[in-house]
């Protein structure tokens, strides 16, 4: 379906339903398409486990306090 920009405008809340139904809806501006409505994919939320394994590596250990000279670089006149 191709709707001119004024018409999505004034029936969105109609373009809506129809696009999450499946259809294809086209905006155009004096007869040319400008964009596509299309419905946003949903997100799990979640991100896989192990994306950084063997990527990072630490050195020392992580409990002990930062040195004096590493937190200067980041709060200079602190």
């Amino acid at each position: 379906m191709e709707v001119g920009i004024h018409e999505a405008k004034t029936k969105l809340s109609k373009l809506i339903p129809a696009v999450l139904s499946g259809e294809e809806v086209i905006i155009t501006k004096a007869g040319r398409p400008l964009v596509k409505l299309v419905p946003v994919e949903a997100r799990s939320g979640t991100r896989p486990l192990g994306a950084y394994e063997g990527k990072v590596k630490f050195h020392g250990d992580l409990l002990e306090p930062i040195p004096e000279e590493i937190l200067d670089d980041f709060w200079p006149g602190r």
